[in-house]
Parts: C-alpha cells; sequence; structure tokens
C-alpha cells in the first residue's frame, strides 16, 4: 500500500515499442509542479501539447507530447500527468530520474491501480481486471476482462451482498425480538430467500469459474490405459512431436506437459502414464503422478479405443471422483467406425483419430465451449481463483445458515450469514486486508 496519499509516484507507464513511443506517468499532488519543471506550462486537462522534456542543466531529453488530467477525474483519482516521448528505454529512464529528482517516488508494482482502489474510482476486482486485460492472451479473454472493468462482476456481486443483507436484517430482528407472538424465523418466505440465494452464489461461482478459466487456462489432463493413443493425441494437439510414441504399452512413465493455444484457448496439456497394476518400479510412480494430476484438473481426456474395452472399466473407476471428463474413443482409423461426438449420461462421446486427426473438430468445440469461447461467451467477465474460493466460502456459509435456520437456531444462523457477508465482500475489497491487497497488486507490472 502507498506509504501516504500524499506523495507523487512516476512510472514508465508505456515503454517505448516497435513505434519509439513511451509513456512515463506521474500521479499525485505534486505532479503538475514536476511536469512544468521537465516540460513547461501545462495544456488545459485532457488536452494534448507539444513540449521539450528538459533535464536540470537545461538539456533535452527528448520531445514529445504533454497530457494532463486533474483530479479526480482521474484514473487514479489524483493530478495525472503523462510524458508521451518518441525515444529509446534510456532516454525514458532519464525522465523518469529527472522526475524523481524533483520530488517524485518511483512506483511500486500496480501501483497506480491501487490508487485507483484506494480513491473509489475502481473496486478491488475492476482493479484486477485491468491487469488481466493487459494480460489477455486471447480475443475472448480480452473482451472479458473488459467486461469484469466495465463491472458485470462487480455488479453481481453487490446484488448478492444486497440480498445476503436483507436476510441477515431479517433474522437479526427475530434474534432481537423473541416475544413476537409470530416466529418470524418459521416464516416460508425467509427459506424461500435462503433458497434463492443459494441459487444465486451458485450462479456466480459458475460464471466465476469460466472467466477463472478464461484468464489461466484450462489445466487439461490426458488420461487412459497403457498405448490408447495418449502420447499421440498430446502431439497432435500440439502440432508437434512432443511425446514419444511406440508401440510398447508404458512408453510414458512420467509426466509431459505441453503450454499451447487450441483454437484460442490457453490449455496446459499434461499427458500421463497409462493407469493399470504393474509391478515396475518406475512405472508405479509414474502411475501414481497421473492420479495427483488428476485431482488438479480442470477436464481430463478420457482416451479409450474407438471401442470401449475392459481397460475403459479400469479408467471409468479412476476417473470416478473427477467432475468432468470427455470420453475420446481413439483410433477409429484401425475400427473403421465415422468420427462423430455423441451426448451421454456420462459427458460427451468423441470418436476420432489422434493419428489422421479425424475427429478433432468435435474436441476443439467442446474445449471452447468449457472455456467461454463458445457460443456462451457472450457475457462473460474475467475472474480468478481468489474470487472463486470466496464465492465458495460463501456459498458454504449460506448453507449452513440455511441448515440452522431449518433447526430453529437464530443466532448460529446470523453468524453463518455475517461470514458469508465477509467473504463477498473480499471480491471487490469492501472486506479485505492488507495481505490480500498486497498479493493482487504484487502481480501487476510497474507503470500500471
Amino acid at each position: 500500500m502507498p506509504p501516504s496519499a500524499t506523495d507523487t509516484i512516476v512510472a514508465i507507464a508505456t515503454p517505448a515499442g516497435q513505434g519509439g513511443v513511451g509513456v512515463v506517468r506521474l500521479s499525485g499532488p505534486q505532479a503538475p509542479a514536476i511536469a512544468r519543471e521537465v516540460a513547461g506550462p501545462l495544456p488545459p486537462p485532457r488536452t494534448v501539447r507539444y513540449a521539450r522534456f528538459l533535464d536540470a542543466d537545461g538539456s533535452i531529453l527528448d520531445d514529445g507530447l504533454l497530457l494532463c488530467f486533474a483530479a479526480p477525474a482521474s484514473f487514479t483519482g489524483e493530478d495525472v500527468v503523462e510524458l508521451q516521448a518518441h525515444g529509446s528505454p534510456v532516454a525514458l529512464q532519464q525522465l523518469v530520474a529527472r522526475c524523481i529528482g524533483l520530488g517524485a517516488r518511483a512506483a511500486g508494482p500496480g501501483e497506480f491501480s491501487e490508487r485507483a482502489f484506494l480513491n473509489g474510482k475502481l473496486d478491488l476486482a475492476q482493479t484486477e481486471a485491468v491487469a488481466d486485460l493487459i494480460a489477455a492472451s486471447s480475443v475472448a479473454a480480452a473482451r472479458a476482462a473488459r467486461r469484469s472493468l466495465d463491472g458485470a462482476f462487480s455488479t453481481r456481486a453487490h446484488a448478492l451482498a444486497e440480498s445476503l443483507t436483507a436476510l441477515r436484517v431479517w433474522v437479526e430482528a427475530a434474534i432481537d425480538f423473541p416475544e413476537e407472538e409470530i416466529d418470524f424465523l418459521a416464516d416460508a418466505a425467509l427459506h424461500a430467500r435462503t433458497d434463492a440465494l443459494q441459487a444465486d452464489v451458485a450462479a456466480l461461482i459458475a460464471d466465476a469459474e469460466r472467466g477463472r478459466r478464461l484468464v489461466d487456462g484450462l489445466h487439461v489432463v490426458i488420461a487412459g490405459a497403457p498405448n490408447a493413443g495418449k502420447s499421440s493425441l498430446l502431439n497432435a494437439l500440439a502440432g508437434e512431436e512432443r511425446a514419444i510414441v511406440t508401440d510398447i504399452a508404458g512408453t510414458t512413465r512420467d509426466l509431459v506437459r505441453e503450454n499451447l493455444r487450441l483454437a484460442g484457448t490457453a490449455l496446459t496439456l499434461v499427458d500421463t502414464a497409462g493407469l493399470r497394476d504393474t509391478a515396475d518400479a518406475i512405472e508405479a510412480e509414474g502411475v501414481r503422478r497421473a492420479r495427483a494430476e488428476l485431482e488438479r484438473a480442470d477436464l481430463v481426456l478420457a482416451v479409450l479405443d474407438a471401442e470401449e474395452t475392459a481397460a475403459g472399466v479400469l479408467l471409468r473407476e479412476a476417473l470416478r471422483d473427477v467432475p468432468r471428463v470427455l470420453w475420446l474413443h481413439n483410433k477409429i482409423d484401425l475400427s473403421g467406425r465415422a468420427a462423430g461426438a455423441e451426448a451421454r449420461s456420462d459427458g460427451l462421446h468423441i470418436w476420432m483419430s489422434a493419428r489422421t486427426g479425424a475427429g478433432l473438430e468435435h474436441l476443439i468445440a467442446e474445449v471452447q465451449r468449457i472455456t467461454g469461447l463458445g457460443d456462451a461467451a457472450d457475457g462473460a467477465f474475467s475472474a480468478r481463483a481468489r474470487h472463486v474460493e470466496a464465492l465458495r466460502r460463501a456459498d458454504a456459509h449460506v448453507a449452513s445458515a440455511a441448515s440452522h435456520l431449518r433447526c430453529g437456531d437464530g443466532e448460529l444462523a446470523a453468524e453463518e450469514l455475517r461470514l458469508a457477508h465477509d467473504a463477498l465482500g473480499e471480491l471487490t475489497g469492501r472486506v479485505s486486508s492488507d495481505a490480500l491487497l498486497g498479493r493482487v497488486f504484487a502481480s501487476f507490472c510497474i507503470g500500471k
């Protein structure tokens, strides 16, 4: 957190790129005075003036455009000045050094965004969306971050908080006035509100999880029996030979990771050892690591032969507790079965060939749907793992409160609702700690 609200910070906000344009940004009460020393008279707010940027001895460091934003109508809510230079990174560093010599302080990671948060220009979820927008690796991720920055996520979080507040008022009133003849805790309308709140929290968790996948990418694990074609599938998706492929069962004995983009979707793809009982100590360790990796997966690609065999039964047992599985019936080039996809009670089944590529388009389309890059992408917003975790805690507390209300335990229900409220407050920063803020803004780059 900034040590003082009265100091002025400076940083290279946009490094010089191929076009030779770089931006040095100042924010704080002394920003206008420092800029006048460097560049002369300031233009009116939100207008641009050509200026020469001078060193302490009057020599020209660079020249470019001068742009000012007066508080509170700026990104940080403070006086902000930008020196838009065309020069080398060395010239930009000289400009920063000149501003520091005039009393500015070098900004820390994310400090401009942090000041915007502390000055009420953005809430915490919107502030994080700034970093997500900068780091977006796909059009869908950029659009989702833009929606979060515009408040799509925050608006829904605030609506949940309002519903929770109304519920807390009802319960607290019932506790404070126990002498009333009416048992407010037994009111059907109260339980209906609680059920509705649980449904709304669950819906936001689902959408936040989709937003997290857009930001972080999808952690995809390839699992299956030995020699089912797992490594061939990894190579097919990666577009090159990344894993060793042989006809010998048990060739893959350790995890093989590959970071790639699949039709605009960021994936961490993990090939694993074939799942089977084995007396080979090295292969057994590979199987153990494979099972551990399954616990972390957003999606498991379960590779079977084109026609499911006894090995498929063993695989199903291993994947019994995995929440999202895509069943791939591989080697249709050998079985003669046509490529295609079929929705079944246990999930989507795809018939394909990793060797020829037949049927891969069905796999790609399903991955896009899961990550939110398909038709359901409209309205998606960016989110982070901490958001999902906070929402899950809020959901657990609301569920516990509902249970206590059914038993007539008003005091315990009230405490659970308070804890749920605190968890929701972490999303936007209305309930936050210095440690939380430190973790959030430490992930930002300098100058943002």
